[in-house]
């Protein structure tokens, strides 16, 4: 049977596909049959009478592309392609920031801007110090931070490709947006970048809260001998306990305390009582994190404490620990000498 469509389109808005060609003649093409549709990907079978369809003698192809989260064009060609749709790259490009956001784990920078600003004005002893040479300080340490941070949670992501099938089927490399190759590209690149900037700024402290952080996330996450430590519960939680209670409230108070200001070290009450508040805060961090992926845990041998002691149970200590933190953070604050320190801790909180 010979087909002609000439000038013409057929749109289909029940299976949400888009046929269109111009002056386009199929010979001996009896049926393309779409097997499945959904939001990620689309398997098309073409189904030929003699497997062959022509264009004026030649071989044509079938491209598949997307047209929007729901929606596909089928497009025949022969030899060049047909010129995708004008809003197509700008389309494609939204798509990558899209994909990049979900891979940067968005929670986890918001988590990594709010503490370095917060410790950094620990600092600041008096209103002169609220200048252009603070926020250029702060500057530096929160991009250099960003960097190493998309560099440890890319790394997770590569070494749980097959867990977040499971847990996480909307991350890049589980849902097969991104590649493996891209995967190791971004983390490569973004860890070297961290490290360039810590270098040229010239801050001893926060090249060396990028180092440790460099350090301890590669030990988490990486599957090699003696290593990938969360696979051990209390062991995954002091990792993260030293990077979000230790590493980010000294290292980042040091940078802007010595490198910014160049004043002598000196650890004092609200820098002490700032790591021991955010020392319960990355407890429940390590514990609450693991309570939604106990199904993709369990199939692969993480051992996290929600797998072990129930969900249940983990999703109440998490509460008891954020009500004994606040209620320590209620008591300090009531006993400032500062009136503002009593109105923030005791209202606020």
């Amino acid at each position: 049977m010979e087909s002609l469509l000439s000038s013409s389109s057929l749109v289909s808005a029940a299976g949400g596909f888009c046929w269109r060609k111009q002056n386009l003649k199929l010979q001996s093409l009896s049926e393309i049959r779409v097997l499945r549709c959904d939001s990620s990907k689309v398997v098309a079978k073409p189904k030929f009478r003699n497997n062959l369809v022509r264009l004026d003698g030649q071989e044509s192809s079938l491209l598949l592309y997307s047209k929007d989260k729901s929606r596909f064009r089928v497009n025949a060609t022969a030899g060049q392609p047909e010129a995708f749709d004008p809003n197509s790259k700008q389309k494609s490009f939204r798509d990558s920031l899209d994909a990049f956001y979900r891979f940067s784990r968005p929670h986890t920078v918001i988590g990594t801007v709010l503490s370095i600003l917060s410790v950094s004005f620990l600092a600041v002893e008096k209103v002169s110090d609220i200048s252009p040479l603070l926020f250029t300080g702060i500057l530096e340490a929160v991009v250099a931070a960003l960097m190493m941070n998309i560099y440890i949670v890319g790394l997770n992501q590569l070494s749980d490709v097959e867990i977040d099938k499971v847990n996480k089927p909307y991350l890049p490399l589980a849902s097969g947006e991104y590649s493996v190759n891209t995967g190791i590209a971004i983390v490569a690149s973004f860890s070297i970048m961290s490290f360039w900037l810590g270098w040229i700024v010239g801050s001893w402290p926060l090249f060396w809260a990028l180092f440790v952080s460099f350090m301890l996330g590669t030990a988490y996450s990486i599957n090699l001998p003696l290593l990938r430590w969360k696979r051990f519960a209390l062991v995954a939680a002091m990792c993260i306990l030293a990077v979000r209670a230790i590493i980010v409230q000294i290292a980042f108070y040091l940078h802007i305390q010595t490198h910014v200001f160049g004043r002598p070290i000196l650890f004092t009450r609200p820098l002490i009582f700032a790591t021991a508040f955010m020392s319960f805060f990355s407890v429940v961090i390590a514990l609450f994190k693991d309570i939604p992926d106990i199904e993709g845990d369990k199939i692969f041998g993480i051992r996290s404490f929600s797998v072990t002691l129930g969900q249940k149970r983990v999703f109440w200590t998490c509460v008891s620990l954020l009500q004994m933190a606040y209620a320590v953070a209620i008591l300090v604050g009531a006993t400032s000498p500062f009136i503002w320190s009593k109105v923030v801790s005791v209202v606020v909180l």
